[in-house]
């Protein structure tokens, strides 16, 4: 069975969603990374559309864009993309996995 997978931008310093960040999700197979999809979040900090309807078992890479937000907010930061891998488990349907960023620091974790 294949998983659907959806994320959120949180900008914990500001208290408020993080829009307008790029995200880049990519399959990993070992050292090799293929693109799979491109999307910018939203004034809501998601997505328009699951950034995947239909991904197999294995391994992932959610890459955020996190720079380019900082900046146009005016805002030094300290990152300039963050990676989040994960694993995709055979039977799971659906992932979501948020970033809690702020200019020095960041969390994630699996969501619901």
């Amino acid at each position: 069975m294949a998983a659907r997978l959806t994320t959120h931008v949180l900008d914990t310093a500001r208290g408020v969603p993080a829009a307008g960040v790029g995200i880049a999700l990519f399959a990993l197979d070992g050292d090799a990374r293929t693109l799979l999809a491109q999307s910018v979040s939203n004034a809501d900090g998601r997505t328009a559309e699951p950034l995947a309807l239909a991904l197999e078992p294995g391994m992932y890479e959610l890459v955020f864009d996190v720079a380019a937000y900082f900046a146009a907010g005016g805002t030094p930061g300290f990152y300039d993309r963050i990676p989040v891998r994960f694993r995709i488990d055979a039977g799971a349907t659906h992932y979501h996995v948020p970033l809690l960023v702020a200019p020095w620091g960041y969390a994630t974790y699996r969501g619901s």
